[in-house]
């Protein structure tokens, strides 16, 4: 699945146990400006390192896998929890700028060329 938005907040990176970390993303998601969504987003073990790049405010779109699970407290009720885990971010601020202004070679002038005559035929 994929999400465009803007980047609302990154978290700190969370170390929950020795061999488990992860991180926070919560992207602007505006599909009604009047009423922009704010959705977390997190990041698992080395995908984390995806986010340092990022700036607030930056326009991104971020791929995402939809994962769920149940959890029984100790009174045997059961809940469900959900999660949007991220396996790639593009950002779109900063590519956009790139792309507009693609670098060539400079033009050569070929009307100086040594040793050559204009004997065109027109």
């Amino acid at each position: 699945m994929e999400l465009k938005g803007k980047v609302h907040e990154i978290g700190a990176l969370q170390q929950v146990s020795e061999t488990f970390k992860k991180r926070d993303l919560i992207i602007e998601y505006a599909e009604n400006p009047t009423y922009p969504e704010y959705i977390r987003f997190e990041a698992l073990q080395d995908k984390t390192a995806l986010f340092d790049s990022l700036k607030t405010g930056d326009d991104v779109e971020v791929s995402f896998n939809l994962r769920g699970r149940p959890w029984t407290d100790k009174t045997g009720k059961v809940s469900y929890f959900n999660s949007l885990v991220v396996w790639r971010i593009n950002a779109l601020t900063n590519n956009a700028g790139a792309a507009a202004t693609p670098q060539y070679a400079p033009p050569a002038d070929l009307s100086n060329a040594p040793g050559e005559d204009d004997d065109l035929p027109f």
